[in-house]
């Protein structure tokens, strides 16, 4: 048992942590129910989508006790929220998960976002993804929205729950 009490480490997410993040996110797309995401990535889109892209805020990444990634959380924004808000996305390494990375994340995450202003995080999650609905209520967000019976690329309605973290 990893001892509960030890650091982790966190820090922003550069491009040479792409292939081993791109690596664990396609596994969670593989494995399905736990993300909106439903297409693989490439290490090149990765960096485009979470370090680069337009709506680019934040990405930082918790490192196991060999120094490798095993978790990272981002925060992007879009239309569709408001201007000082952003959008949370949080994603462990399957199977071989790291006690206390999602704290430790996200602690580094809305202390940046405070840093910046910002006055509020979004969290979209799928209401089949329990452990991501369990994450964000343990980490203080509350529910404020939900989108009914969006479909999944299979043509499978699921619905969206929207939860606030108010910075």
């Amino acid at each position: 048992m990893a001892d509960a009490t030890r650091t982790i480490h966190v820090r922003p997410a550069r491009p040479d942590d792409a292939p081993a993040l791109t690596a664990f996110l396609n596994e969670i797309i593989e494995i399905g129910g736990t993300t909106a995401h439903q297409t693989p990535f490439t290490p090149e889109s990765f960096v485009a989508h979470y370090l680069a892209g337009p709506g680019f805020v934040s990405c930082f990444v918790a490192e196991d006790e060999t120094g490798a990634p095993c978790a990272f959380q981002a925060l992007d924004r879009w239309d569709g929220i408001p201007a000082d808000w952003a959008d949370i996305g949080t994603f462990s390494r399957p199977g071989n998960r790291v006690r206390g990375a999602g704290t430790a994340l996200f602690e580094a995450t809305c202390d940046y976002a405070r840093s910046i202003g910002l006055k509020a995080l979004n969290a979209t999650i799928r209401a089949d993804n329990t452990g991501g609905l369990t994450y964000y209520g343990k980490m203080g967000f509350t529910d404020y929205k939900v989108d009914k019976a969006v479909p999944l690329a299979d043509g499978r309605p699921v619905d969206r729950i929207s939860k606030q973290y108010v910075l």
